[in-house]
């Protein structure tokens, strides 16, 4: 008996929708249906995986896909957890196209197995932003307030904040509803602006969904254990266990979560006061962090978070636990490194203010974070003015004689007027059309290429991303997809050609994840298992894996990535190689070449490098192989 993957295709700008049906087998999942949606119909598509709602856990992701409005180019992001409720609408995606007339949020609900209810809500959105607990948040209660009685189960909302409005780097945020109440554990997708694409394109500033309608999701956990027990030789759960113990608790290292273990393992890695550290000594690097990070910022965080055990699900059942809170504060460790130790801030209190502030406007936090320090440094080299950025102040950017409290606090606080001055536009901030465009203005008008300092990726003419916070090259790959873990990462060095063959191996592996709905958290067990499954349930395990090839080269075909552009780019790179000889001692002669060739011509040896990662990508992933 064929499956299908029903879509509902709601056209915002009038109410109407219909329901389509697609074969399994004919796509896999929300990003192979996604790809086709986008190119026929220039949606947005919200969906979930083949086992959201089913016994294995990280089943229940949400996962985006369209055009990305800051990425210029086709986009996956995606959030833990909302997909269980999503599941209860008993279909797989929703694709949005057409525009409502005014901001609106969107209702949809699905009472045990009845039509879905359709409808585009208008609302002031500009006054519901600034009520209240202000942006995201208050149009979350304002949501809620309006439609939540009509559900009989605990529905789920995804909202947008000003930044969707006013930039291209604009998120998506949803929080657990439990027992009528709605919960602080923020969840984001937050990567490639589709908070922004919502809001400008679609005229969606929130949506509201739910119901009661029960399919058919596998529960079978005796089947499931003996997959298990022939893999691994342990049931499911303890293998799902085993595999989480870092988002957990690492005895290891004393901590848990992305926050603890990587502050925990970082070292001389350490990246600060945006990205200036790689140019410092390892010394300096190691002695800023053990004062700075080691005997502070991850002291209170283990101190208020781990040994407190405030620690939360993204809204699923999940033995991960990986939601490090400290009251309403959510501890991830990209947004509090980006507005963290990147905007020099070391201190949580501080961190805390910022990374809420930039949350309730609803940035993607990691290319806001990235944004900011590279206006501090901007500020702090006198290469632009506080008139010209709209601010009152200047950062305090330099590890020498840094007070980890006070100097924290004054940067947080510039870091919230600098947002303001993005939002409103003060002083010569413009970013409503990407960061790239306003640095061309800026050079234009001041001589000055601030662009040099800036440390992203670009992908056609103005597509941009801030990258991952890892100083490794990979976060730097010229990948069709960037700012998600659609490449290597890892800190060894590898050779480009290589590190291009290996990113081009992550990106279909990551697919895998992607397209079944699981969270990359349980990566350990679901990158080898999700064929398997499939296979079992389905009979498709070869037609799943190709399916994974051809749409890695799909996704391949659209690569319009650009050549380094900053020249913290290219030194990233270089310092990188350095300090693999010079501090860990790597005396590979093809690393030394290449540290060589850098160290005569940087610039001429970025373009070769640059060009050999992008060779190992494109012969990894043609059509035909």
């Amino acid at each position: 008996m064929d499956a299908f993957l029903k879509v509902l295709l709601v056209d915002a700008s009038n109410g109407f929708y219909k329901i389509r049906r697609y074969k399994v087998g004919d796509y896999f999942g929300p990003v192979d249906l996604g790809i086709h949606m986008s190119d026929n119909y220039r949606s947005l598509n919200i969906g979930t995986g083949l086992f959201a709602g089913s016994i294995f856990p990280g089943s229940n992701r949400l996962v985006f896909t369209g055009y990305s409005p800051c990425w210029r180019g086709f986009y996956i992001s995606s959030m833990g957890g909302a997909g269980l409720v999503f599941d209860n609408l008993g279909i797989n995606m929703v694709s949005i196209v057409g525009k409502a007339p005014s901001p609106s949020v969107l209702y949809l609900n699905r009472n045990h197995g009845e039509e879905i209810e359709v409808e585009i809500a208008p609302l002031d959105i500009e006054s519901v932003w600034k009520s209240g607990r202000k942006g995201i948040y208050s149009l979350m209660d304002h949501t809620f307030e309006k439609f939540a009685a009509r559900y009989e189960i605990d529905p789920r909302i995804l909202a947008t904040g000003p930044a969707a409005k006013n930039t291209d780097f604009g998120g998506i945020c949803s929080v657990p509803v439990v027992k009528g109440r709605i919960t602080y554990v923020d969840t984001w997708a937050g990567r490639g602006g589709f908070g922004s694409k919502l809001f400008q394109d679609y005229g969606i500033a929130s949506i509201i969904y739910g119901g009661t309608t029960v399919d058919e999701d596998f529960r079978d956990r005796k089947v499931a254990d003996e997959w298990f027990g022939q893999k691994y030789q342990q049931k499911l759960a303890a293998k799902d266990f085993e595999s989480t113990t870092k988002y957990r608790f690492d005895p290891k290292f004393g901590t848990g979560g992305t926050f603890g273990v990587n502050y925990a393992t970082v070292k001389g890695k350490i990246i600060a006061f945006n990205y200036k550290t790689i140019y410092s000594s390892e010394k300096e690097r190691l002695e800023l962090n053990e004062k700075l990070v080691s005997q502070h910022y991850l002291k209170q965080f283990n101190e208020e978070t781990i040994e407190k055990k405030q620690q939360a699900t993204c809204g699923e059942p999940c033995s991960a636990v990986c939601k490090k809170m400290n009251g309403v504060y959510k501890k991830d460790y990209e947004p509090y490194q980006t507005m963290g130790p990147l905007c020099g801030i070391f201190d949580q209190r501080a961190a805390e203010k910022l990374n809420h502030y930039c949350d309730s406007m609803g940035f993607d936090a990691i290319n806001c974070g990235c944004i900011l320090s590279w206006f501090m440094e901007l500020l702090d080299e006198k290469i632009l003015t506080k008139e010209e950025l709209g601010v009152t102040k200047l950062p305090r950017f330099s590890p020498e004689g840094f007070d980890v409290i006070n100097d924290s606090m004054h940067n947080a606080e510039l870091g919230i007027e600098l947002i303001d001055s993005i939002l409103e536009g003060k002083g010569d901030i413009d970013l409503s059309e990407g960061v790239r465009k306003w640095a061309r203005r800026m050079h234009k008008m001041t001589g000055k290429k601030i662009i040099d300092r800036f440390v992203f990726s670009s992908n056609g003419r103005r597509g941009w991303m801030a990258p991952n916070q890892y100083w490794t090259p990979g976060v730097l790959a010229p990948m069709a997809i960037m700012g998600k873990y659609y490449m290597y990462y890892g800190n060894d060095f590898v050779p480009p050609r290589d590190l291009g063959r290996f990113c081009a191996e992550r990106l279909k592996q990551e697919l895998v994840l992607d397209n079944a709905g699981i969270c990359r958290f349980h990566r350990a067990w679901a990158e080898e298992m999700m064929p398997e499954i499939i296979g079992s349930i389905y009979g498709m395990k070869d037609k799943f894996n190709s399916s994974v090839s051809f749409t890695a080269s799909r996704i391949n075909s659209r690569n319009a990535s650009v050549f380094l552009e900053s020249e913290r780019n290219i030194d990233l790179i270089h310092t990188f190689l350095k300090r693999k000889s010079d501090e860990e001692k790597e005396n590979r002669q093809e690393l030394l070449d290449w540290i060589e060739q850098f160290d005569k011509n940087k610039y001429e040896a970025a373009l070769n490098f640059w060009f050999e990662i992008r060779k190992g990508i494109d012969e990894s992933l043609r059509d035909f192989q």
